[in-house]
């Protein structure tokens, strides 16, 4: 089905440059890198160091109506490499709830597609693979990347102010509402988020998006081109991970800012270690994805392989668990999906209970925030982050749009969580406001 070829590199950074300057021609792209020279120590459970699918020979896009089914059906149908997102609002095909909030942004539920044009980048090597319909396109390929250079680069955005969708007095008066509920005993914790956003503006999506990686360089950054649509994402969450038989959850909860000088920078790594409230958030969180990955797992299989391990980013400092399981050879890759989806980390717990409850409070629909970006291998592992610290586009409705949120517990003080907020926004609001 494929035609499959290995070349060497002696540049694979300038070649990854040009690999993305020359995607901007089709219509479908979906570039994954995981900045390797960045995290390759921090982070395990790695596939590729970047992966880029571009031009859909098929594709799926739909609301949430049976989406799971659906993506079942195509994933089956295709039995290939597929690539795409699911957004938060397939909650709504896996629970009884509904989404009504404003939506600026305008996103499919989900969208897969199956490329006819696949390059896996590890180390300095890259395999190509080509539908055998288009292999003999792969020279003439070659030769248009190798003599790439940077694509027109865009307007400055100076002029884009970036506004809030929830201000600071109506953000306190949530976070007061949630902590009634938690007190209540409705919850125990719930991912509270928020928008930031610019109307009738136009980004230069690919300069954005480099940008963006360059001052975050986190592990599971994407880039993704939708026809008008746009995901700039410097995600450093991994959602799910299925490699065989196994697999690997690794939420985030916890997070502290970096400081200039080693000493104050080793200070604030050690006192998030240490930080009770951070390691109930993130425990909380760890009870949750064993009882999601324990309705697919082997009995007995369920694991914490690392509890509030702290993990050093370009921006921040953050705490993350690392979670796994073994399934059995005949469980469907997408039952394993929809069975923990939406993800623990952006919802809370009870999971239900706390969807209800965001919903109320929240002032927009999610959609692809905090939803996943990844792919389908043909022998059907996968692979998906979670989309945070992402910047959204709309090309046509020339609407931005960011989101950022944190875990509200009994324990939350909202101006400490609304602080936390401003920390995690920085990066995307220094790239678009220059």
């Amino acid at each position: 089905m494929r035609t499959k070829q290995i070349h060497t590199f002696e540049d694979i950074e300038k070649f990854k440059t040009q690999l993305l300057n020359w995607a901007q021609q089709f219509d479908e792209v979906v570039w994954l890198d995981s900045n390797p020279n960045t995290n390759k120590n921090e982070q395990k459970h790695y596939s590729y160091d970047a992966i880029l699918a571009v031009e859909a020979f098929t594709s799926i896009k739909t609301d949430y109506h049976q989406g799971f089914e659906k993506l079942k059906e195509y994933q089956g149908y295709t039995n290939d490499w597929i690539f795409g997102y699911l957004t938060y609002d397939l909650k709504n095909d896996t629970e009884a709830l509904k989404s009504s909030k404003f939506d600026g942004l305008g996103f499919s539920d989900m969208c897969f597609f199956q490329p006819k044009k696949v390059f896996l980048i590890s180390g300095n090597q890259v395999e190509i693979q080509y539908l055998n319909f288009v292999d003999d396109e792969i020279d003439d390929d070659l030769l248009a990347i190798k003599i790439r250079t940077q694509v027109a680069r865009g307007q400055a955005y100076s002029d884009i102010k970036i506004k809030l969708r929830t201000h600071k007095d109506a953000y306190f008066e949530k976070v007061n509402t949630m902590l009634e509920h938690i007190y209540r005993g409705d919850i125990y914790e719930a991912n509270f988020c928020q928008e930031f956003y610019a109307e009738n503006k136009e980004i230069n999506p690919l300069e954005t998006y480099q940008k963006l990686n360059s001052i975050s360089k986190p592990p599971f950054a994407a880039f993704i081109k939708l026809e008008d649509k746009y995901v700039l994402s410097a995600s450093p969450e991994r959602y799910l991970k299925k490699q065989g038989n196994t697999i690997i959850s690794q939420p985030i909860k916890g997070t502290a800012k970096r400081a200039m000088n080693t000493a104050d920078d080793n200070l604030l790594k050690t006192n998030l270690h240490k930080d009770k409230k951070e390691r109930s958030e993130n425990i909380m969180i760890v009870d949750l994805v064993r009882n999601d990955l324990s309705k697919t797992a082997l009995k007995g299989s369920v694991k914490v392989e690392e509890l509030c391990k702290i993990y050093t980013f370009q921006q921040v400092h953050h705490m993350i668990s690392t979670i796994t399981s073994q399934v059995d050879p005949s469980t469907h890759p997408v039952d394993i999906i929809k069975s923990t989806f939406p993800m623990g980390s952006m919802t809370g717990a009870p999971k239900l209970s706390a969807m209800k409850i965001i919903e109320t409070l929240e002032d927009c629909k999610r959609g692809i925030y905090s939803g996943a970006i990844g792919y389908f291998t043909p022998t059907g592992d996968f692979d998906f982050n979670v989309v945070i610290r992402s910047i959204l586009y709309n090309k046509t409705k020339k609407f931005v749009s960011y989101s950022v949120g944190g875990a509200i517990t009994a324990k939350s003080d909202p101006l400490k969580e609304y602080e936390e907020c401003l920390i995690k926004a920085k990066a995307m609001r220094d790239v678009l406001e220059n």
